[in-house]
């Protein structure tokens, strides 16, 4: 069974576009994604989109649906109605470089800035131990196929642009907890959270969670109990004595 659908697709570049109407074929058990290829085959052959696996892992294909952050490929044409016009626009929080496709290096910049796994002094290669409950803790985050839609959807990045210098995003603020949370990392990941790569800018309305395709429970899961820690750290009257003590010795 087929359909005529309604799209709204955004068509420009760097310097500027408009929305452009189009009616395409919709058939049974499609997603968003075989719109666009039927567009490109029978339309615009010049709709520049980006793609790459078409099964939700890798993250390639993100854009917005009627103003919502999704993933091209994993949303089904069966949620909207036959009548309805679909909205297609390229991600809001990240250039244009042409058509449905955005300049993502932003998120490639703060994944440099994140170091990497520290390991204790005197534990060598092979000699790595922990218990599975702690490596449970953290493997959830080890799903994120790096989309982007959470970075694009919140709001410190998407309607902030001069906030994007100091402020790493809900992913990799995700991947500082979860270094945080390894126990065989040395690294000061809690200071650097608040200091370097602007932690305190979240205010966890849970927008990164709501539009995660893997279900990630970002904000409770990662964002919370690190904003928890930088709180233990500084206000702690405890902590603030002991690291008062630790000074004058």
């Amino acid at each position: 069974m087929s359909y005529q659908g309604k799209f709204r697709v955004w068509r420009g570049d760097v310097d500027g576009g408009d929305f452009e109407d189009f009616t395409v074929e919709v058939n049974e058990g499609e997603v968003v994604l075989d719109i666009i290829h039927r567009l490109q085959a029978t339309q615009a052959p010049d709709l520049a989109v980006r793609w790459n696996c078409k099964a939700g892992k890798c993250g390639s294909c993100s854009a917005e649906i009627n103003g919502r952050p999704r993933l091209l490929c994993m949303t089904r044409m069966s949620t909207f109605t036959e009548d309805e016009t679909i909205t297609v626009t390229p991600l809001r929080a990240f250039p244009v470089m042409r058509d449905l496709v955005t300049d993502v290096s932003y998120n490639y910049t703060k994944a440099r800035e994140v170091p990497a796994f520290t390991p204790p002094e005197g534990v060598g290669l092979g000699e790595y131990r922990m218990h599975q409950v702690d490596v449970e803790r953290s493997q959830e985050f080890r799903k994120c196929i790096e989309c982007f839609l959470c970075q694009d959807t919140c709001h410190v990045v998407r309607d902030h642009e001069d906030n994007k210098e100091s402020f790493a995003g809900p992913r990799f603020l995700m991947r500082i907890a979860e270094l945080e949370m390894h126990p065989l990392d040395a690294g000061d990941r809690t200071t650097a959270a608040q200091e370097e790569h602007g932690l305190g800018y979240c205010n966890i309305t849970k927008c990164c969670t709501d539009v995660c395709p893997e279900g990630i429970k970002i904000t409770d899961n990662a964002l919370i109990p690190m904003k928890e820690r930088v709180a233990g750290q500084k206000y702690d009257p405890l902590v603030w004595l002991g690291n008062k003590l630790f000074r004058r010795g």
